[in-house]
């Protein structure tokens, strides 16, 4: 089941291509110097940085922020713990996209063989 609060985070995100580090910190609700410091802990957390060393995230990444920090501060996860968390997830994400995608090569191939009957 979809949690509403997840859902209206979502869509509170412009719908813009890149925002700045301010702008993800008051979208987030965190300080600068802490996702300065989120970006070192969590690889996957990678802004493009331009001309004068500015950082310019993308959406999956502010969505990225805005999970690392639900589990770090209302789920009470550790550092650590919340990398584990993610990559578990990511596992699972690939897990069932590969389920998926095999799903659907099955119904092609027996819409192949429905038509050769």
């Amino acid at each position: 089941m979809l949690d509403q609060s997840k859902n209206n985070e979502t869509s509170l995100i412009p719908e813009k291509r890149y925002f700045t580090i301010g702008e993800v910190g008051e979208l987030c609700g965190v300080k600068p110097h802490v996702l300065r410091y989120w970006e070192q802990e969590f690889t996957d957390l990678n802004p493009v940085k331009r001309k004068g060393n500015r950082r310019y995230y993308q959406r999956h990444e502010v969505l990225m922020i805005q999970q690392i920090k639900d589990l770090l501060y209302d789920q009470g996860y550790t550092i650590s713990g919340a990398k584990a968390h993610l990559v578990s997830n990511k596992s699972n994400d690939k897990l069932n996209n590969s389920k998926q995608l095999i799903r659907e090569i099955l119904m092609d191939l027996e819409g192949i063989l429905d038509l050769f009957k």
